[in-house]
């Protein structure tokens, strides 16, 4: 996971412009070569198919298609394949400027039951090779240089002891040469309990195809147990050869031997201004605009620069945590503004606005403050709190309080704007008829400069949803094509506005 601001997840899973993506993925790479790390695990070229699974947006859509699309941030990463290279092949372009990419999670753990992260993914070979393999086709073609082993199963089956999949399917049928690593401590949970019988676990996925393991913490033990195994021929030695072979050959492709430290004259290339607005940029253009105005002949945005006092409410108004969400600086993510440095939507509202506005801030006002306010106008930001993996799996998908009474006292009074900050579709429904306008605004990350572009017309709404947004949870899973869809904005949704004349 790139530990750097300027690529969030979400920055660009609702972006259709995979050249943008691929320019992302060269600014990512660019930064994390400047940290001295040669690899990345990125991308997720998941299918979330139900967003109540806690990973759904590290996935770019419930569309397999879009997925596809989206794994140009590939070649961005690692560089652009030759035209005549031989397909399969891992290929990192430059061993100053790329990184070696990952597809994850082998295969099918966006299809999970109920949405449980690393559940089991119940569907036939047609399905799963229809929906859940199809962005893998595409990053093989394009070089990716490993592949990272999903911690769900496939009927039943883990996927870190499937060799089906793995290696009669990846290596053997898609001719992919690169390496499969597995995820954190995945071969500990091929059985149940974890680790149980960590001989079986370690022969079950080392013979499934998985050439490197990753080991977090008791290391000694794993190395003692293979070695045992291959000593006694119940791990045979050719099946090391492969793993050490593709292991190798992935890194002479990065460069490792050649250069195996960091390069101090990529210390500026850390946060710099240019990868900053290229944030900006996919922040602004993934914004999905759900409603704007009560009535189609009233649309409240864009909103004007000068009024004479707005107000700026709710729990994700002034915190860049949130607007981050998970897998930022640690694992969960933190709530607050002291992980990082950017910029809150707080702060892109007064950025923004004419110095005449006054622009007054109160995360949880009620319903007295807001009628003696004379405000023009809000803008309301809530949404969930940060979140990463098994922590995220949500059953309700409800906006965490006081969310919800937010909305109630600020938009029955004056004209409101609503920001949901979050990584995936929440209920919403009960509140749309009190809301002039909607946005989803995801996990705008560090740039929150881009949520202010569109809200004041510096620049027009063009987003379109990724992944159908419900209105209630007993409808999950849902998705665009199913029989009886009936979603709240179905997939594709988002209305546009048009940059506004200075205001």
């Amino acid at each position: 996971m790139c530990i750097i601001f300027v690529l969030s997840f979400i920055y660009f899973f609702l972006i259709r412009e995979p050249a943008l993506v691929k320019k992302i993925g060269a600014a990512t790479a660019l930064e994390v070569r400047a940290t001295g790390i040669p690899y990345v695990f990125a991308p997720c070229v998941a299918v979330c198919r139900d967003p109540r699974w806690g990973r759904c947006y590290e996935s770019y859509s419930e569309d397999p298609k879009i997925v596809q699309e989206m794994t140009e941030i590939i070649p961005g990463l690692q560089g652009e394949i030759p035209a005549n290279s031989r397909k399969g092949v891992p290929f990192v372009a430059g061993l100053k400027r790329n990184v070696a990419a990952c597809a994850k999670h082998y295969v099918g753990d966006g299809g999970t039951y109920k949405g449980i992260n690393a559940n089991n993914t119940i569907i036939g070979l047609h399905g799963l090779l229809s929906i859940h393999m199809p962005p893998y086709y595409d990053a093989i073609i394009k070089g990716v240089s490993t592949v990272m082993v999903s911690y769900s199963s496939w009927n039943g089956v883990k996927m870190h002891a499937n060799h089906y999949l793995v290696t009669d399917f990846l290596k053997n049928k898609l001719h992919f040469r690169g390496f499969v690593i597995s995820d954190w401590q995945g071969i500990d949970s091929i059985t149940t309990p974890q680790h149980a019988n960590y001989s079986y676990s370690i022969q079950a996925g080392v013979h499934a195809g998985i050439d490197m393991v990753m080991i977090p913490f008791d290391y000694p033990e794993f190395i003692d147990d293979l070695t045992y195994q291959v000593k006694n021929n119940i791990i045979p030695m050719s099946r090391i050869d492969d793993a050490v072979r593709r292991i190798l050959r992935v890194k002479f492709t990065m460069g490792l031997f050649e250069k195996p430290y960091a390069d101090p004259a990529l210390a500026d290339e850390l946060g710099k201004k240019e990868h900053r607005e290229l944030a900006r940029e996919a922040v602004r253009k993934s914004l999905v605009l759900l409603k704007n105005g009560k009535s189609t002949n009233d649309p409240l945005l864009p909103l004007p620069k000068k009024a004479k006092k707005i107000l700026v409410a709710g729990s994700h108004a002034d915190n860049l945590g949130c607007q981050c969400g998970g897998w930022t600086i640690t694992w969960q993510g933190l709530s607050g503004n002291n992980l990082t440095t950017g910029t809150t939507i707080l702060d892109a509202v007064k950025n923004t606005v004419d110095p005449t506005t006054e622009v007054v801030s109160f995360e949880n006002p009620d319903s007295d403050f807001v009628n003696h306010g004379q405000f023009s106008y809000a803008i309301v930001a809530v949404g969930e709190q940060p979140y990463a993996e098994m922590v995220g799996d949500n059953s309700e998908l409800t906006i965490p309080d006081p969310g919800p009474r937010v909305i109630q006292n600020v938009c029955e009074t004056i004209k409101c704007v609503v920001l949901i900050i979050s990584g995936r579709p929440l209920v919403i429904e009960p509140y749309v008829h009190l809301i002039d306008a909607l946005v989803a605004a995801w996990l705008p990350g560090t740039e929150g400069q881009g949520v202010a572009d569109a809200l004041f017309g510096d620049y027009g709404f063009s987003g379109k949803l990724s992944r159908t947004w419900f209105k209630s949870v007993d409808q999950l899973p849902m998705n665009v094509g199913d029989p009886h869809y009936d979603p709240l904005f179905p997939f594709g949704f988002g209305l546009t506005t048009k940059p506004a004349m200075a205001n």
